[in-house]
């Protein structure tokens, strides 16, 4: 809702006993939302409060730590349950004695817009697990499972196993896995099963390989090389050190939990004829394939595809793809960059300046700055932190759209799982474009996060803020006119913005690459022979560079900001060549200057004057050519000549 309007939503807000100074009229101002008194113990003598808040109407209530004895109180008194901001550990515990009024105004705001769902599909699981390891952990794992999960153990070494029918026992060799919860497949060798017949201990059958499976879950114990990449984000994948009962008892536990239906989020979206990936079998971008993680992103002729069971939504693969032919979804970019806006546009209204934007994943980070705010300095009160679902999906776009609209600087917050090559790669990008603005902290330490961001120098914010609306493209190019002095700034190699540049000698305008090019950004003249090129429309996917039977194309990494980079140039041009027979322009002139001086007269189907200069023809002249000579290749043979009644009278009078 657009600042100064009023919201039906209440903010109820507490002090903490008094921990923290709340300005509710500076809230208010700026958010257009009605705050509460500000009550100082509402999750405990004060509950009577949050009670009648709850019952009166639709309510945010400013506290995340008490956010589950809240709900359990809503749902006592059978009221909505309510929404939650965390006020105080991300603005109000801090020992920056600076009004803390615009930054818990932005927090409030951005508390206000409505939570986009992600799509889900649902993931069903029947409890089918393979328990892969050897010795008493193995044996012991698959007991304390048989009663919950439908077990098989499958042994690589030779322990004993047991008289049991609670599980199922295998040996063999596990050659390959795919899949994910509910749908993995395997292909095992050597695999020999349980001889439950005769007396004494169990004996097995004869090996056989090439033997295949399926389960809903696998438990790891084998304490070596994991089956999957990025393990810990495979579901239904669980792992354990056998040496480590602990973590073993923990896998155990979980495992036994992946029973039932479960929601998988669809956290991306794919455009199929978006993607630059290839075209006629020459490769182009394979950023995504390079950055997935999960192995989810597979070629798929001229496309990608895109798994959305193992996908497990790290957004790089979003956040690299130059088309936007993929882009996250759960939420939608639209919906970050509306956020962002909103922060930065509430924060100014309540009377900040110079706001620095915090960006960190929804675990690590929030725990961080739980840590810092507690037991440390906190954050300084200009440090707006801003939690996302996926770290890695916040990229170069996203990264400007923040110092477009007015952050002085941007923080980005390093988990232990974060792809660092992807954000690294990104803000590189984005520091080309919008300045030195941008640092990356890769840090554990909750006190030396907040020593970073108290002790890093005080920059400016952009003097006239941008609207953050529109593709990451889009924002890209509008961020770069605010932020850059420049028009044309070079950019690194990996970016995908930039020119093609044409050797001019070497080029015979066949035009293969306009053919091919997947973004329009190279086109042809249908009136004259010339190559022409949009530049705000490149990819520099390098597929043109690759299919140039001349080598011809090299690419220019850059940002072209003027209003030249929205308009078609030429390239290059020849003058065309006028058909000998009638004239018409066709072709161009210096190539078939060359093909005459190669054939005519040096090639048996142009050996002699006639058929040479069918070459010089437009193609009805050379049809028609072809056609009135005397060695024509379409000629047939004498047509028979038309038999009429006298030839049948004459017949009869023969016989």
């Amino acid at each position: 809702m657009p600042n100064g309007q009023n919201h039906p939503k209440k903010l109820i807000l507490c002090d903490c006993s008094g921990s923290q100074v709340i300005d509710a009229d500076s809230i208010t101002a700026a958010t257009g939302m009605a705050c509460s008194p500000v009550h100082t113990a509402l999750c405990t003598r004060e509950t009577d409060h949050a009670a009648a808040a709850m019952t009166g109407g639709d309510v945010i209530i400013a506290c995340q730590q008490e956010r589950r004895r809240f709900e359990d109180l809503a749902h006592e008194i059978k009221a909505v349950t309510p929404d939650f901001v965390d006020l105080r550990d991300r603005a109000g515990w801090s020992e920056d004695t600076a009004s803390k009024g615009p930054k818990m105004a932005a927090l409030a705001a951005d508390a206000l817009l409505p939570l986009v769902e992600p799509k889900v599909r649902d993931i069903t699981s029947d409890g089918i697990c393979l328990i892969i390891g050897d010795g008493e952990v193995a044996l012991d794992a698959a007991q304390r499972l048989s009663d919950t999960l439908s077990v098989t153990l499958l042994l690589s070494d030779a322990t004993e196993p047991p008289v049991t029918d609670a599980y199922d026992i295998i040996r063999g060799r596990l050659i390959r896995a795919t899949g994910t919860l509910g749908h993995f497949e395997m292909q095992l060798d050597a695999v020999q099963e349980v001889d439950p017949s005769g007396r004494g201990a169990l004996s097995f059958t004869a090996p056989r390989d090439n033997a295949r499976s399926q389960c809903d879950v696998i438990l790891d114990l084998t304490g070596g090389t994991p089956l999957f990449p990025a393990p810990e984000k495979r579901d239904g994948y669980l792992r354990a050190d056998p040496k480590h009962a602990p973590s073993v008892s923990a896998a155990v536990f979980a495992a036994a939990q992946l029973v039932g239906t479960f929601e998988k989020p669809l956290y991306v979206r794919l455009e199929e004829a978006l993607c630059a990936h290839s075209r006629a079998e020459k490769p182009a971008c394979s950023n995504c394939l390079n950055a997935c993680p999960t192995g989810a992103i597979t070629s798929a002729g001229d496309h990608v595809a895109i798994d959305p069971l193992i996908c497990a939504g790290c957004g790089a693969c979003a956040a690299l793809c130059p088309s936007e032919a993929i882009t996250y979804d759960a939420p939608p970019v639209s919906h970050l960059f509306r956020r962002i806006q909103t922060l930065a546009e509430t924060y100014r209204k309540a009377g900040g300046s110079n706001p620095r934007l915090l960006v960190h994943d929804d675990a690590h980070g929030t725990e961080m700055l739980r840590l810092a705010a507690r037991f440390g300095r906190g954050l300084p009160a200009d440090v707006i932190p801003l939690a996302v679902t996926a770290l890695a999906g916040f990229g170069h776009a996203e990264m400007l759209a923040g110092l477009g609209a007015g952050f002085a600087a941007l923080d980005i917050l390093l988990s232990p799982t974060s792809d660092r090559d992807t954000l690294h790669r990104e803000a590189e990008l984005a520091t080309a474009i919008g300045g030195p603005k941008i640092t990356l902290h890769d840090l554990a330490d909750p006190d030396q996060l907040s020593d970073a961001l108290y002790d890093a120098p005080v920059m400016d914010a952009v003097a006239t803020p941008i609207l953050a609306i529109g593709t990451r493209r889009q924002i890209t190019r509008t961020a770069g006119k605010a932020l850059a002095a420049d028009a044309l700034i070079p950019l690194p190699d990996t970016a995908p913005y930039g020119a093609v540049l044409v050797d001019a000698e070497a080029c015979t305008l066949c035009l293969s690459c306009v053919s091919l090019c997947p973004s329009g950004a190279l086109t042809d003249n249908e009136d004259m022979p010339q190559l022409r090129f949009q530049e705000d429309a490149c990819l520099q996917c390098g597929l043109c560079a690759n299919i140039c039977p001349e080598k011809a194309i090299t690419l220019a990494p850059r940002l072209n900001l003027s209003d030249q980079a929205l308009s078609e140039v030429v390239l290059h041009e020849e003058e065309p060549f006028a058909c000998v027979e009638c004239g018409s322009l066709f072709g161009v002139k210096s190539t078939i200057e060359k093909i005459t001086e190669k054939l005519a007269g040096k090639h048996a189907m142009f050996a002699n004057p006639q058929a040479a200069r069918m070459i010089q023809m437009c193609d009805n002249c050379r049809i028609q050519a072809q056609y009135h000579s005397d060695n024509n290749p379409f000629t047939g043979g004498a047509r028979p000549r038309v038999r009429t009644t006298d030839d049948y009278l004459s017949k009869r009078r023969d016989h």
